[in-house]
């Protein structure tokens, strides 16, 4: 390959290692470089910019004899191919700038899993589709080769849990030799096929210790593994930013890893990542955040301590009753018109330090936009009208709802927030506006066509027509890849209101109906013109409803930090709720999370949100986990908590969101157990104090304490995960960094268990003491039995 060849890029895709919007520098790389995963014999494209950002791209790479690259300077994208005999790790080394880089590459065999079916009628067109392929019905064609009748197809798939179907002729079709199957929302199943992984072949790179002196910094780490044969330096890839440490730098005793780091590498904000490939099999990657040599600590703010609270605006708290004005309309009812939620009244939390009390770092609010003054109806039956109190109706660029308050008001609630150690995420709407809206009345052309070339309206044809369907039929979508004024108009819109407020970063909207290229030029405005401009990273955290491939493709330098972790969610809730439902399968899900966006990663984990059925209201048996919609419950008959027990399932999942990697999302309400439907039930008016009944009070009790844990504690937000247990009723596993070793046994039985536990033999334990309880648990020769009450948790300290 010529040294001239390949012009390019920094930081990666997926694995998400980026602490949001670095600042901008013209020629430098400020990104962390993620670790790419490719597949041995097969290419991926990248576009340059989702690697990393600089203004330029004067990249030169190196050869790598386990590799083939091409850089297309036209798209500005890089092709990789990895040979077809290489698995494992190896680095891609490029100059840039008269310096060096190292992209970590993660390569792995593709295994085949067959999928048959022998249908009892004839199709002109069968397939196979499922969470593995995004859903995409025309993709994997099923063929009889050998005139059976029994039809067969392929997948490449990773140790997980994968939902799936057949396709036949427009007709959806469960497997009917598969017992395993679950409710897919829509009234129908899905059938579930599991792939495990050999546990004969486990390598795990736990975390260990560290020494800092005025000569080095010396990090250790212990692999597990169970071949005993000699772990090699040449086996053990480590990276200090965006460098491979030289193996000089390495020492290796046995099992055990030491990476000694002159004092002068050190800066004042490093990541150390260590990974093994070892017997053709690749280990986890450990991540160790360094502030001046020191592992990252309570001194030390990254958004990887995000906590997050979501509220809405009208729903939260009136804190200036002058400005309450209810649309008027005949048919418009009181759960879908304004209640009188205030910028004054989230103001006036904040001053009280209802959420300081509780934990929160981060404020999520909902859209500030001025909202049309009248009431529109629903498209689809039964047709009933809403008001905009939401504010995803904006009819103005830059005027704040006059029901909340104004651009002064908004700009007061950011300072009280910021006075308080407490940041503010925006809600942007780029999808779409309301046909009041200036822009579409003068940009006709920036929006696309309601009406298809067939005839039929493109209305809510969420993955059919994702990048131009319309919500609604007064709510037109922008055509970003037909105009390039939208596209410079909105990025424009959304870098004013960070100018403008002094906010952290937003909460965005159907980020998925929205083109990846709407988001890279959004990501280089907010570079260049906010983050270069303040002292820390802007935050972006989107909203998607899809496959784990769809989802990742909007996650990296290059476009958002982050989106919410649906997939997750959606095998939580069942777990939680369904007293069959093992965590076995919840902790294959999590790391299928691990596998794409890393072990450490800035995904939003949630439990119920503005669009999703509150948690109680499963929990309390008001719904069923299949009632992925459930509208007219909340209408006709509003889910009460009859048992107050059930809260206890409630707390039992915020000990879980709020002890695994990710950022755990609060849902205004949840902290006491608000039950609720869906959409508009499940945003009822906010209640505090005396408000809520003593079962209330006792659940946001505990669930302040569990948020308060977290916070407390660095191993819960950069400590890796380690699987002690995972069954039907018992879940836990470790979280470890270079501080501490903290045990989370999570029990969703309803009666109180004793469970054996097995710690690593690394970690000579002699005791666990509780964070819940204070009570001591003696460990011997590795090993304890710890009790835990029905529905309960626990948080215990390794001494």
């Amino acid at each position: 390959m010529s040294t001239k060849l390949i012009r390019l890029l920094h930081l990666l895709l997926v694995n998400l290692l980026l602490i949001g919007c670095s600042g901008y520098s013209e020629n430098e790389i400020g990104d962390i470089i993620a670790p790419i995963t490719l597949t041995s014999g097969k290419s991926k494209q990248i576009v340059v910019q989702d690697i990393f950002y600089t203004e330029k791209h004067e990249i030169f790479f190196k050869n790598n004899d386990q590799l083939s690259i091409n850089y297309n300077s036209g798209n500005d994208t890089i092709t990789i191919i990895p040979n077809p005999g290489f698995d494992g790790i190896t680095s891609l080394n490029f100059e840039f700038d008269d310096n060096m880089y190292d992209i970590p590459l993660i390569v792995k065999k593709e295994k085949l899993y067959e999928f048959s079916f022998k249908p009892d009628k004839d199709y002109e067109e069968l397939t196979l589709f499922g969470s593995f392929n995004g859903w995409n019905r025309h993709d994997i064609f099923m063929n009889d080769e050998d005139g059976n009748g029994v039809f067969t197809a392929s997948a490449a798939l990773e140790p997980g849990v994968y939902q799936y179907k057949f396709f036949g002729d427009g007709e959806e079709i469960v497997d009917p030799l598969n017992p395993q199957k679950v409710p897919n929302g829509f009234g129908s199943f899905n059938s579930v096929r599991i792939i495990e992984e050999n546990d004969v072949d486990k390598l795990f790179l736990h975390i260990d210790t560290y020494d800092l002196n005025s000569i080095r910094g010396s990090y250790s780490f212990i692999a597990e593994y169970k071949n005993r044969s000699a772990l090699l330096p040449e086996e053990v890839f480590a990276y200090l930013d965006n460098n491979q440490i030289d193996d000089k730098y390495l020492e290796v005793k046995g099992s055990r890893i030491i990476i000694h780091i002159p004092r002068e590498e050190l800066g004042d904000n490093d990541l150390l990542r260590v990974i093994i490939s070892k017997n053709g099999r690749i280990s986890n990657m450990q991540y160790v955040f360094l502030f001046d040599g020191e592992p990252a600590s309570n001194e030390n703010f990254t958004w990887y301590d995000g906590i997050i609270y979501s509220l809405m605006i009208d729903r939260f708290n009136d804190g200036d009753k002058s400005l309450n004005k209810p649309v008027q309309h005949d048919s418009l009812l009181k759960k879908a018109n304004y209640m009188g939620g205030d910028l004054q009244g989230v103001i006036d939390k904040l001053n009280e330090g209802y959420f300081t009390d509780l934990g929160i770092n981060t404020l999520w609010i909902s859209p500030v936009y001025d909202n049309p003054e009248e009431a529109f109806r629903e498209y689809p039956a039964p047709h009933r009208y809403y008001s905009g109190y939401h504010g995803y109706w904006p009819i103005s660029p830059d005027k704040v709802e006059n029901r909340f308050g104004d651009l002064a008001k908004l700009k007061e609630l950011v300072k009280t927030a910021h006075n308080k150690n407490i940041k503010v995420l925006l809600d942007f709407v780029s999808n779409h506006t309301h046909e009041q809206h200036p822009y579409f009345k003068e940009n006709r052309n920036w929006y696309g066509q309601l009406e298809l070339p067939n005839g039929e309206l493109n209305l809510r044809k969420w993955d059919e027509y994702r990048l131009t369907t319309w919500f609604e039929p007064y709510l037109p979508s922008f055509d970003y890849l037909g105009s390039p004024e939208a596209v410079e108009a909105i990025t424009n819109n959304a870098v004013w209101w960070l100018k403008q407020t002094d906010a952290d970063g937003y909460r965005h909207d159907a980020v998925k109906h929205v083109p990846n290229l709407f988001w890279r030029e959004l990501n280089k405005k907010i570079r260049e013109q906010v983050a270069a401009h303040r002292d820390f990273p802007v935050f972006q955290i989107g909203e998607t409803f899809g496959s784990y491939e769809l989802i990742s493709s909007y996650v990296n330098n290059g476009q958002l930090s982050s989106q919410f972790n649906f997939n997750l969610y959606d095998v939580a809730i069942p777990t939680f709720i369904e007293k069959n439902s093992s965590f076995d399968r919840l902790d294959k899900e999590m790391n299928k999370t691990f596998s794409i966006y890393g072990n450490i990663h800035l995904m939003g984990n949630v439990m119920d949100s503005h669009d999703k059925n509150r948690f109680m209201a499963y929990a309390d048996g008001d719904l069923d986990v299949s009632e992925w919609s459930a509208v007219e419950t909340g209408w006709n008959n509003p889910p009460v908590v009859d048992n107050p027990d059930n809260y206890k399932k409630l707390n039992l999942y915020y000990a879980y969101m709020n002890t695994i990697p990710g950022l755990p999302v609060i849902y205004y309400g949840s902290e006491f157990g608000m039950s609720g439907a869906s959409d508009p039930d499940n945003r009822r008016m906010m209640r505090f104090g005396n408000q809520l009944s003593e079962a209330e009070k006792r659940t946001l009790s505990e669930n302040r304490k569990i948020i308060n844990l977290r916070e407390q504690h660095t191993a819960l937000r950069y400590g890796d995960f380690y699987t002690l247990q995972a069954d039907e009723n018992i879940y836990a596993y470790m979280r470890s960094d270079m501080y501490e070793r903290l045990l989370i046994v999570l029990n969703k039985s309803a009666t109180e268990q004793n469970i054996d536990i097995r710690i690593p033999i690394y970690y000579e334990v002699k005791e666990l003491k509780s964070l819940y309880d204070t009570s001591i648990v003696v460990v011997t020769k590795n090993s304890c039995k710890v009790v835990v009450n029905g529905n309960g948790w626990q948080i215990y300290s390794l001494n």
